[in-house]
């Protein structure tokens, strides 16, 4: 046997040992895509974005601080809903403000901002997998497949076409949801950001006037 043919036959091994997993990863995946949908739908039903309210306690955040009230201010702060990841950085904020430590709520908005994009990384890499291993699960069984055509064994090739073409579509199905999810998501994660960091730039300006 040549070295090419040694070569060969143990990628072909390597390759055949993998479909298994990757069936397992695939059928994991989708079940994960769907429970991403549903936490979708139900942060979705929480969300509630008033910018005119916000407005309004940023304002009387604003004459509290110029009074030098940090107690009411802080109150206020507490009083904000608003989505509910704004509305728990207003009232973590809360005590930091009534405190006077402004620069624990700047860190506090950068910690949100990483809990963000926390979120976001799992339906990117849902988005970014879901297509890698679809591929995989496609490729795999047409060495076997291409072997039974060669032999004339038409059950071979079509149960491992079946399984190629199964492993696509799951695939795709997981990334195309989660591409949904992430681009909305993002867009939701952008807004609160704004409202974030109109709220920190209310305290700073105010207190560092």
């Amino acid at each position: 046997m040549s070295l090419m043919d040694f070569l060969s036959n143990m990628m072909n091994v390597f390759q055949v040992s993998l479909m298994l997993p990757v069936m397992i990863l695939l059928t994991i995946l989708e079940f994960v895509t769907l429970v991403q949908v549903g936490d979708f739908i139900s942060e979705y039903t929480k969300r509630h974005r008033d910018w005119s309210s916000l407005e309004i306690y940023c304002k009387k955040i604003q004459r509290d601080l110029k009074n030098s009230n940090f107690s009411g201010a802080s109150r206020t702060l507490e009083e904000v809903r608003q989505n509910p990841l704004v509305t728990s950085f207003a009232k973590e904020s809360a005590p930091y403000l009534e405190e006077q430590h402004i620069p624990a709520i700047e860190r506090l908005s950068q910690e949100y901002e990483i809990k963000m994009a926390k979120r976001l990384e799992h339906t990117k890499i849902t988005n970014t997998i879901g297509p890698i291993l679809g591929l995989m699960g496609t490729l795999i069984p047409l060495g076997p497949a291409l072997i039974g055509l060669s032999v004339g064994n038409l059950g071979t090739l079509a149960q491992n076409l079946m399984i190629a073409f199964a492993t696509t579509v799951v695939g795709l199905f997981a990334a195309g949801i989660s591409y949904v999810l992430m681009q909305i998501r993002r867009r939701w994660y952008w807004e609160d950001m704004a409202d974030i960091n109109y709220i920190v730039n209310t305290i700073e300006e105010t207190t560092w006037e």
